[in-house]
């Protein structure tokens, strides 16, 4: 089971932001929390970030600031707080006069449903140095196909600003999971939870049962649910339910196939059934889900 794709997949539900930012003199910005997950990539001056009991860290060009799960945070011309401001000031394309700090800003927000438990065993900020020229080098056009896009309205930004601010978080969590010494999700990893997990992933529209599940463990039904609940914070049929509507929904916003074919690609016998449940999850019909705008310029 491929963690990161499977994080990535979670998140493609969202909707998918960017914008390009800029500050002068005495600067300071606050972040309230979010559901979903952004980064901040600083592309000129050097600035702080922290987030709640966190020492500031120092950041400057090149570094990427990851917020892996939609924490409250800062940013600021100085290690104090003094400063801090609630507004955001946008890099407007008439203005010669140059910022003493620009950054550009990512992000996937998710309507209801909280972000992939990986994301939840990182910190509430991760500051990314970029890690010899090849890794500078790929972050650089990343980042530099991102604020292209997002400085500029043209057809088909729906589709290029996901697929950019993709890219940059497969980037930034392998990284990640370098610098943290992470070599797996640790749920993914404990020899009595992967079969199950893998078998989640590979087959979502199956009708597995958790005694089932935990039979592909060699573990009781009791034993596997405690276990599963235990390292990954929720019910297995909770996660299979998340798993098979958010695939549903990558589903209703990258093709055009109908409720039916959908609902039976990711385990509900109707469209009606996945309608019902899909409402139940996100507060939102799927037809509506579908035909409302994703990309909007904003933090």
């Amino acid at each position: 089971m491929d963690v990161i794709d499977a994080v990535v997949g979670s998140l493609r539900v969202g909707d998918a932001y960017g914008r390009r930012v800029g500050q002068r003199g005495e600067w300071g910005l606050r972040f309230s929390r979010f559901d979903g997950a952004g980064f901040h990539v600083v592309l000129a001056g050097t600035g702080w970030v922290a987030a709640g009991a966190m020492n500031p860290i120092p950041i400057g060009p090149g570094d990427v600031v990851l917020v892996p799960h939609g924490a409250g945070h800062a940013l600021t011309h100085t290690r104090g707080y003094a400063a801090l401001l609630s507004d955001v000031t946008t890099v407007a394309d008439t203005d010669d006069q140059p910022y003493d700090f620009e950054f550009l800003c990512g992000a996937y927000r998710l309507s209801q449903t909280p972000p992939h438990p990986f994301l939840g065993q990182l910190p509430d900020v991760v500051v990314v140095h970029p890690r010899g020229d090849d890794d500078r080098a790929e972050l650089g056009a990343l980042a530099s196909a991102l604020d292209h896009d997002v400085r500029r309205s043209r057809g088909g930004s729906r589709v290029s600003r996901a697929a950019l601010v993709d890219l940059m978080v497969v980037h930034l969590l392998r990284q990640v999971a370098v610098e943290q010494r992470m070599t797996a999700w640790p749920a993914a990893a404990d020899p009595f939870l992967s079969p199950a997990l893998r078998a989640m992933h590979e087959a979502p529209q199956r009708a597995w049962t958790a005694e089932q599940l935990g039979a592909v463990c060699n573990l009781s039904r009791e034993a596997f649910s405690r276990r599963f609940a235990s390292m990954v914070g929720e019910p297995p049929m909770t996660y299979l339910r998340q798993l098979r509507l958010a695939a549903g929904a990558r589903l209703l916003r990258q093709t055009e196939e109908p409720l039916d074919a959908i609902a039976r690609k990711v385990g509900y016998s109707t469209g009606f059934a996945f309608a019902h449940a899909f409402r139940r999850e996100y507060g939102i019909a799927p037809g509506r889900f579908r035909s409302e705008p994703q990309v909007v310029s904003r933090p």
